[in-house]
This record gives structure tokens, C-alpha cells and sequence, in this order.
């Protein structure tokens, strides 16, 4: 089973839309006035205490304000300049991609939106964050969880945006809800994929939003400026395979804490109602560097073969279903995997994509096969190719205009928040 936990990569987000509404904009305030009254009290003991925080950021109210704030806080010794000059930079990237989706109060959105991200990010320098080996999503005092869908809301086109096979998404929600086992086997696009997954299905199906557990690579959980909505997600934490060995003094501890990751997911899994997503791709997707063209990166067939076994032998209820994302656009990673903390994070407001397609029998697609390796890889593939399919309908429609009348015989686009 380990090779299933260390082939996961990171999970996570950066950054929130339809044309800013007066609901969004209230949940906006709310999220700033949140912050604020969880200054007056401390955290509960899994959560960095407010005590003595710098409301530096809370206070801002102009661009300057954030940018003089950053230098203010690098004075006082509270900032250390490299993480400072990632704040700054993602500020212009996320100003730049909300200004440009012409929303009503845009810009008054961005620096609302940037001063808490600013706040919770220098709050997790002054008191590091640690995340246990399961995650439980922070909502008090302070709502990490709608915190995330407040930021990365304007950065979704959802006029451009679509959802495949969405009755199938209600049907997995009345299977948890009776006990049974889900898992979403997924292709993975960007730090923000959570949330779009979430903010997609936010008007039809919320349940699944604030209960899906994420498989997530340690860089979310490391990163000072991705930790903050880190918090904000169920997640199962484990050591990326791409990564294991990137300090060979580290090998050993990674193995031992996927390893307890791993027990529990089992567990997890022993009490039923359960919903997991996992990207057996080791990473994101990356585009083709001599078409720059985005397709779903290839899956492990271990990691997908283990966590089909987990399900069977979780005494639950259990099915898995192939999930495809197309998000790149709003936080592409960069063009290769990186070593180093701290990637440069790129913005966009753009069109996303998600579906899903019904479960796929193990027993159906591997009748043929003569040995287990066989099945495992036949079983791999047949979830990739679905995968695939949907993700080829969902570029259709976002990317090709095609919208709506992109659908096929197995996927059909709507978008429920009209």
C-alpha cells in the first residue's frame, strides 16, 4: 500500500466566482470580520493561537496599505523577505486575474480577499502550523474552509464553466449518506482543485464539498503561502513519491509517515461514509512541451490497485468512480516538477471543468486477464481512459466554445447555478 501513498502529490489551491454578487460580497465581509473577532480569542489547542497576532494586513484598506505592510512586517523581523516577495507577487498575479474578469467591485474584492490571505499566511510564519497525519478542515473561530471558496471564487468564469454527469454526484452523495464508501479516482490540475471541485458543486451537492478528504502531497502543507488554504480542507497528508528522496536523510521519516497515513485512510474507511479523492498520477498535469497541449497525466496502476483493495476490504459498502478536472488555466504549475519550497504561483481568471462517470467493475474488466499484474493494469487503464474521455468534453466545451452542445452519449454538461 505505500507505493499508493507516495505516488499522491499535492492537493491543494491558491485562490475564488460568477461576477462578484451581493451574497459574495457578504461572504466576503463576513470572512474579513471572522478574522478580526478571532483575534480577541485563541485557537483551540490543534490551531496557532491569535495572541499577540499583527493586524497589519486586517487593517489595510488600498493596494498601498498591503504593499507598505509587507515592508513594514519585514522591519519588525515578523516576515522573512522570501516569503514577503512571494506574498507581493501573488498579490499582482491574483489583481491582475480578478480585475480581468470585469466583475462589479473587483478591485475592492482583491484587496479584501488579499489582506486576509495576507493575515492567515504571516499568522502561520508566526505560529507554524502543524498537520496531522488526517487534517480535519479548521471552521472555527476562524472559517478556513469558506475562507478558501471567498479567494478562489472570483477566479472562476462560471458563464464558461461546466459540470458532466452531475446527477451521478447526487447519487454518490445519497451513498455516503447510507454508509457506503466513495472514491473519486481523478486526474489533478492545480493547487485550487479542491475548491473548484467544491465551488462547481456548491448549488447542487455542498455535502460533497466540505466532506471530501483529499490525498495531499506535503508540499501544501509546508508552503508558508499555501498552508492557510491548506487548512481549510479535509486531508489525508502524505510524502509525494516525486519528492521521497529529495533529502536522503528525510527517506526514512516520509516512509514512516505515509505509513501512518495510511492506517488512517484504513480507518477512515472501517467506519464507512467515507468520500476520498485521490490523483494516482503522482502530480499534476503538465502539458505536452512540444504541442502545449494539457491532457491527464498517466496513473499508477499500484496506486489505483491499492486503493481499490483498501475499499474491498474496508467492510463497507464501497465503488469508485473516474473523475476529470480541467482547471489549469486559473493556477497552472510550473512547466516541471520542482525540488524546492516555494514555487512561483501564476493566476488566471478562466473556465473550469468537472465530471464524473459511473463506477467501473473491477470483475467486468479484468474477466480476461491471466494473472493479478494484468488485471491491476487493465483496471488502471480502463479508469484513466474514462478520465480521459471527460476530459476531452470538457475542453470542448471551455476551451473550444463548443459549451453545452459539447455533451456526448456519456457526458452531459449543465451548470447547476444557473
Amino acid at each position: 500500500f505505500r507505493s499508493l501513498l507516495a505516488a499522491s502529490r499535492s492537493f491543494l489551491f491558491v485562490v475564488p466566482a460568477l461576477s462578484l454578487s451581493v451574497r459574495a460580497m457578504s461572504e466576503l465581509v463576513q470572512d474579513k470580520e471572522s478574522v478580526v473577532a478571532a483575534t480577541t480569542s485563541s485557537f483551540s489547542n490543534t490551531t496557532p493561537t491569535e495572541l499577540n497576532h499583527s493586524l497589519t494586513f486586517l487593517d489595510a484598506r488600498t493596494e498601498e496599505d498591503l504593499i507598505s505592510g509587507l515592508r513594514k512586517e519585514i522591519e519588525a523581523g515578523r516576515l522573512p523577505l522570501n516569503v514577503a516577495s512571494g506574498m507581493e507577487e501573488l498579490y499582482w498575479n491574483y489583481k491582475n486575474a480578478v480585475l480581468s474578469s470585469g466583475a462589479s467591485r473587483a478591485a475592492h474584492a482583491v484587496i479584501s480577499n488579499m489582506s486576509v490571505a495576507f493575515d492567515r499566511m504571516l499568522l502561520g510564519v508566526e505560529h507554524p502550523f502543524t498537520f496531522n497525519p488526517y487534517h480535519k478542515a479548521i471552521r472555527e473561530p476562524f472559517d478556513y474552509y469558506q475562507f478558501v471558496h471567498t479567494y478562489i471564487r472570483p477566479l472562476i468564469d462560471f458563464k464558461n464553466s461546466y459540470v458532466g454527469n452531475v446527477s451521478l454526484f447526487s447519487e454518490l452523495e445519497d451513498k455516503i449518506r447510507q454508509g457506503h464508501n466513495i472514491v473519486l479516482i481523478s486526474n489533478h490540475q492545480s493547487e485550487a482543485d479542491p475548491a473548484v471541485i467544491s465551488l462547481l458543486l456548491e448549488a447542487q451537492c455542498p455535502y460533497i464539498g466540505e466532506n471530501i478528504k483529499c490525498v495531499a502531497g506535503d508540499r501544501v502543507i509546508t508552503d508558508p503561502l499555501c498552508k492557510p488554504f491548506s487548512m481549510g480542507r479535509n486531508l489525508i497528508c502524505v510524502y509525494s513519491k516525486k519528492h521521497m528522496n529529495d533529502d536522503p536523510e528525510l527517506v526514512d521519516m516520509k516512509r514512516k509517515a505515509n505509513t501512518r497515513s495510511l492506517k488512517e485512510m484504513a480507518t477512515l474507511l472501517r467506519s464507512g461514509s467515507q468520500l476520498i479523492w485521490i490523483a494516482p498520477s503522482g502530480g499534476r498535469d503538465r502539458p505536452d512541451p512540444s504541442t502545449g497541449e494539457w491532457f491527464p497525466a498517466p496513473f499508477d496502476s499500484s496506486s489505483v490497485d491499492n486503493m481499490r483493495r483498501l475499499v474491498e476490504h474496508s467492510g463497507a459498502p464501497g465503488h469508485i468512480y473516474p473523475m476529470s478536472l480541467l482547471c489549469y488555466d486559473i493556477m497552472p504549475p510550473p512547466p516541471k516538477v520542482e525540488k524546492e519550497i516555494g514555487e512561483k504561483r501564476l493566476v488566471g481568471f478562466h473556465g473550469t471543468g468537472l465530471s464524473i462517470a459511473p463506477e467501473i467493475s473491477f470483475s467486468d474488466v479484468t474477466a480476461d486477464c491471466n494473472n493479478p499484474n494484468e488485471a491491476k493494469e487493465a483496471y488502471s487503464q480502463a479508469m484513466y481512459n474514462s478520465v480521459n474521455e471527460q476530459y476531452k468534453t470538457l475542453n470542448s466545451a471551455i476551451n473550444h466554445g463548443r459549451g453545452i452542445e459539447a455533451s456526448t452519449s456519456t457526458v452531459s454538461l449543465s451548470q447547476p447555478w444557473n
